[in-house]
């Protein structure tokens, strides 16, 4: 199945300049979908991980169903002000701006082996900052996986800079 077919581009979205992905079509599509977390559970038995992080908010419906499909724990990753109780933050740059995620401090078990999720790698901002969100908890990040890498961004470069693995399904 190509799952290309089920992602649109957007031009000049959210910014003018911007060629988005669209992955409504593919999660509306229930073959599609399937098809995508079977792909991405087959790639995660190559880590040796005790939980999926996963990473607001379209890395959520990822990691959810692959967390279920591999009988791990799931825990999120969230922009500020979303979670209880003491956070670790880190602040990240995207491709078209800046943000921040957060996890509560207590959720991670130290020396955890974590697998990262998120629907796209584009420039690596996102995952660099999970993954030290997971280092500040004490615990020990594996890999990261993706639905779909746009390769001339170069984040899978600056991944492996920072010592995390990853994969994509598609690669653009």
């Amino acid at each position: 199945m190509n799952l290309l077919d089920y992602l649109p581009t957007i031009p000049d979205f959210p910014k003018p300049g911007i060629m988005f992905k669209d992955i409504s079509p593919l999660l509306a599509n229930q073959t599609a979908f399937s098809y995508a977390i079977d792909q991405l559970h087959e790639l995660s038995t190559h880590h040796d991980f005790d939980y999926i992080l996963g990473i607001e908010s379209r890395g959520f419906i990822f990691a959810t169903a692959l967390a279920q499909k591999s009988k791990k724990g799931l825990v999120l990753a969230r922009k500020p002000n979303k979670l209880p109780k003491q956070v670790f933050s880190e602040n990240y740059g995207l491709e078209y701006g800046k943000d921040s995620l957060e996890i509560q401090q207590d959720i991670l078990p130290k020396q955890s082996k974590i697998l990262l999720i998120d629907d796209v790698l584009a420039t690596g901002g996102t995952l660099i900052a999970a993954a030290n969100l997971v280092k500040k908890s004490g615990a020990k990040v594996v890999g990261s996986l993706v639905l779909l890498e746009i390769f001339e961004l170069m984040g899978r470069e600056r991944l492996l800079n920072e010592n995390i693995p990853s994969n994509a399904l598609i690669k653009i």
